[in-house]
């Protein structure tokens, strides 16, 4: 009775706003397409659709219908996308969606190693996702979120693979370089600068000044990391990074790490998966490898300290 056809024409009357751009972009007549859906509301007993002049007004009916195609349809485009990969031999893709800035750096170190580990898994890093990372992990359109502020939400698991420590950054020069940390109205008269996000998902704003009733004199943005530690090492304001990130920085670039608090700021980059993937092998692995970042940091950590 209920067919994929049936599904991919609602989602498609939805998206283009009309039965003929919904046929076009589905290859069928309108006339089929009409009748098809004719036919499934006979058979329902049920209107898919009320008329309004020239548009179409979803019933409840027909809205059940959307609400299903839009979870079902991308979980069978995957499905035909991994079977169309293990006929060919391929191992599976992998589509990872960033939701932080800094996180793309750690996330190299990890993808090096596993293009080499995992040479029939196909690897995509996608970056539009900032910030809205959890609708894209499912709706089936990424397979892992890396992010440092999960959400946790049925079918979906967050792994913490990294532990860090959000710091301020100042030039080599700044009266805050020596510091043993930075106080909230210490940066009362400072130019911040940060990656273009909104204030309430940065963290120098919510654990640190907004809760001391402190704003920065200027607040800029940024959108790469080598200029915005340029413009920290050459005096024209601060920022806030990861601290392993402003040390790996540091060698080449005269900035300094400075510990926001007395007891700093710590996080955690994780990764975000649908529970019924977890057990996908290549996954896993992935996980796996990614855990060894942590490690690896507190080795050269202890190198960098000798």
């Amino acid at each position: 009775m209920l067919e994929r056809i049936h599904l991919a024409v609602v989602l498609e009357v939805e998206r283009q706003g009309s039965l003929t751009a919904a046929a076009d972009r589905l290859c069928v007549t309108q006339s089929a397409l009409s009748h098809s859906m004719k036919k499934l509301e006979q058979q329902l007993g049920a209107d898919i659709w009320q008329r309004e002049g020239r548009s179409l007004r979803l019933t409840q009916a027909g809205r059940c219908l959307l609400e299903l195609a839009q979870r079902v349809l991308p979980q069978l485009q995957q499905a035909e996308e991994r079977l169309r990969q293990f006929a060919q031999g391929e191992r599976g893709s992998l589509r990872i969606g960033m939701e932080c800035h800094p996180c793309y750096q750690w996330l190299l170190k990890v993808v090096s190693p596993y293009l080499a580990a995992w040479p029939d898994v196909e690897v995509d890093v996608k970056q539009k996702f900032q910030f809205g990372g959890i609708g894209a992990l499912l709706d089936y359109e990424i397979d892992v979120l890396v992010t440092p502020d999960p959400v946790f939400k049925p079918g979906l698991h967050f792994e913490p693979v990294f532990d860090y420590e959000q710091v301020l950054v100042v030039a080599h020069g700044h009266a805050l370089a020596g510091s043993a940390y930075a106080r909230p109205r210490e940066l009362a008269q400072e130019v911040l600068i940060t990656y273009p996000v909104a204030t309430e998902r940065l963290d120098i704003y919510t654990q640190f000044l907004l809760p001391a009733g402190v704003a920065p004199r200027q607040h800029k943005t940024i959108e790469t990391t080598d200029i915005m530690l340029q413009m920290v090492a050459s005096g024209r304001g601060v920022a806030a990074l990861p601290r392993w990130l402003v040390q790996e920085y540091a060698t080449r670039m005269d900035v300094v790490p400075v510990r926001l608090g007395p007891r700093g700021i710590p996080k955690q980059i994780h990764l975000g998966v649908r529970e019924a993937d977890l057990q996908t092998d290549f996954l896993q692995a992935f996980i796996a490898l990614a855990h060894t970042t942590q490690a690896q940091a507190a080795t050269k950590s202890k190198a960098d300290q000798v």
